[in-house]
């Protein structure tokens, strides 16, 4: 834990709520506020016990299936900032079952009396009909309508401490005699870091009215040049091919079970190679993906880091 961290979790102040918290976005989320000296709660599927944020944070578990616990969970906020979401379908987590405990969560805010609502959305998320997009665009809807003053945050591709995307991408060129980019690789991606995420959704939680701002970093790439940068960064000697994305995703999901993981899904490569990580707003974001890659590469791709084993391991959403 930081030693500013660590001196202001104890103060007691305003209260905000970030859905987990323990997790990636809203992890520095929590961070943020604590930093300022704002008191933070919880609502997550995992406990922290151990983590930079035990002893800081109230942590409280979704009940999404108890209205009134819902709601008392989140009395006495002042803000909720809204990371709950699933990247891809298991099991039983759904994208319409994420979209209906959102609802409910909409619900439970207002009748708590909660002020404001930041809610975590995606780039572009209305233009497309990709069931990640369209549920994201489906909840910004649901926000707009809940009755409560809002901001809807749409980052881009996020990257920072923890990632799992870029890490990986590191991993396999570490490991690989070659990595397959789909398609031409000249779509492209423009890069937000966590932390700057973080923090344009706090500096949203007290703009004034209802407002949606994308969060995109300072620098595009095209996904070639993307994979380049990292592969130079840890000093691959991996050969990078184009391949059509047919036989790059089918790759790709043989490693899925070597891995006991989902690496990428088709939705997501669609997305990615229609250019919907670009922002077409100003950008917000300052971090430098090119110089995080840098100086994060001693640490990159060292070991795989599993969406499954990270988001869907425990309890159902």
């Amino acid at each position: 834990m930081s030693p500013s961290l660590t001196t202001r979790c104890s103060l007691t102040s305003d209260l905000d709520v970030v859905t987990g918290a323990f997790s990636y976005s809203g992890r520095a989320i929590a961070t943020r506020l604590l930093e300022s000296g704002r008191r933070v709660r919880t609502l997550t599927r995992h406990a922290d016990p151990t983590g930079e944020l035990a002893g800081c944070v109230e942590t409280v578990p979704f009940r999404f299936g108890d209205p009134a616990a819902l709601a008392d969970s989140l009395r006495g906020a002042s803000t909720l900032y809204n990371t709950y979401w699933i990247r891809f379908e298991h099991g039983g987590s759904t994208f319409a079952r994420a979209i209906e405990n959102t609802q409910r969560l909409l619900t439970a805010a207002r009748e708590a009396g909660v002020r404001r609502v930041v809610h975590l959305s995606v780039t572009n998320a209305p233009s497309s009909q990709l069931p990640y997009f369209s549920g994201k665009a489906q909840l910004e809807r649901d926000v707009a309508a809940a009755g409560i003053p809002y901001a809807i945050v749409r980052p881009t591709l996020v990257f920072g401490p923890e990632d799992i995307l870029v890490n990986n991408i590191a991993w396999i060129l570490r490991r690989a005699p070659f990595f397959v980019v789909p398609g031409s690789g000249n779509y492209r991606v423009q890069p937000v870091s966590v932390s700057d995420t973080a923090a344009i959704a706090v500096d949203a939680a007290g703009a004034v009215g209802n407002v949606t701002v994308d969060a995109a970093g300072p620098e595009v790439y095209s996904f070639h040049e993307h994979v380049r940068l990292v592969a130079a960064a840890v000093g691959s000697r991996a050969r990078i091919v184009r391949a059509p994305p047919a036989a790059a995703l089918a790759l790709v999901r043989a490693l899925g079970p070597l891995r006991r993981d989902v690496v990428l899904t088709r939705e997501e490569l669609e997305g990615l190679m229609a250019g919907l990580l670009v922002s077409g707003q100003p950008q917000r974001g300052r971090e430098s993906f090119r110089g995080w890659v840098e100086a994060s590469a001693h640490a990159l791709g060292r070991t795989y880091r599993s969406e499954l084993r990270r988001n869907y391991a425990g309890a159902p959403l």
